[in-house]
This record gives structure tokens, C-alpha cells and sequence, in this order.
């Protein structure tokens, strides 16, 4: 029997998008999907509902990939990939997470779809990128900017518009 792939949300930037396009794969440790974590912590919520935290976790990974890289066009990116068992391993260790790690780069034949905020969302996103670490440490004022920012849905892009997307 073959192993059922796995969804997993990496969070991303424009400029890693341009190297998924050139190299065919694109890397990052860090990624999110629904774990045995989160199901339990969110028992009352469907796959749709798990996913969607995970993937949303995923959106402020790409805000923190922003704080990290001031050059890059402030846009959330999260690239979404089936992958096998194998290649993701769970990072369990608190009840809720969502984070997994990447054994290796995420190959662009695993790729399922790619979500990136449309341009209008620049300013929030840039706002939200400045002060995310700190709404993760609490700050309510922090977290509403970064609410703001969540406030802006991801265009959906099928991996076959990799070429003519930003």
C-alpha cells in the first residue's frame, strides 16, 4: 500500500519563488501542516478547519521571512506541497503546533499551489512584517496590526502560473 502524501504550507517570498522557478525546487526548514498536535489540540475542527490554521501559521512564517529580508517585496507567499511521510518530520513538542521540518528542498513536482497577497496588500503586510515577532510575544497593539495584515485573503495561483506570477 503507498503512503498517503502529506500537505504541507511553506512559508515563502517572492525572491524564493524566483529560485523555485530557476532551480526547480525550493528550500526551507520550517513548514506547517495538521499534526497529530493540532488535532488534538483543535478536536472539534474538520481537515478544512485544520488545514486552515496551518496554513494561516504558515502566512506568519512569511511575515517573519519579510522582517528577515528588508529587499524583498513585502507579499506573503506560502507554497503548497503533497509530500511523502518520509520527507517531513513532526516537530510535536507543544500541544497545537503545526510546524514540521523539511528533510530536503521541496521539489517543484510536489508543488500543488502557490498563495501570494495580491499587491494592495503591501502596506499592511509591511506593517505586520516590522511587529510580528512581537505580536507572537503578546503585544495586543502588535497583534492587531498583524490581525490587519491576516485581514488580506492569498490569491490562489495554480504551479503552472509560476512563470508569469510577480
Amino acid at each position: 500500500m503507498q503512503d498517503q502524501l502529506i500537505r504541507v504550507y511553506v512559508p515563502a517570498t517572492l525572491a524564493m519563488l524566483s529560485a523555485l522557478r530557476e532551480r526547480g525546487e525550493i528550500s526551507g526548514a520550517e513548514a506547517h501542516a495538521v499534526t497529530p498536535a493540532l488535532r488534538e489540540w483543535y478536536a472539534e475542527g474538520d481537515e478544512e478547519e485544520l488545514e486552515y490554521v496551518a496554513f494561516t501559521r504558515a502566512a506568519q512564517g512569511a511575515l517573519r521571512l519579510l522582517r528577515d529580508d528588508p529587499v524583498v517585496p513585502r507579499r506573503r507567499v506560502v507554497v503548497s506541497a503533497d509530500l511523502p511521510p518520509g520527507a517531513v518530520a513532526r516537530e510535536d513538542n507543544e500541544l497545537g503546533s503545526s510546524e514540521v521540518r523539511l528533510a530536503s528542498p521541496v521539489r517543484l513536482a510536489s508543488v500543488a499551489a502557490i498563495h501570494i497577497d495580491s499587491a494592495g496588500a503591501a502596506d499592511d503586510i509591511a506593517a505586520a512584517a516590522r511587529v510580528v515577532e512581537e505580536a507572537l510575544a503578546g503585544d495586543p497593539d502588535a497583534q492587531f496590526t498583524v490581525d490587519g495584515a491576516e485581514d488580506h485573503e492569498l490569491e490562489w495561483y495554480d504551479v503552472s502560473e509560476l512563470e508569469t506570477i510577480a
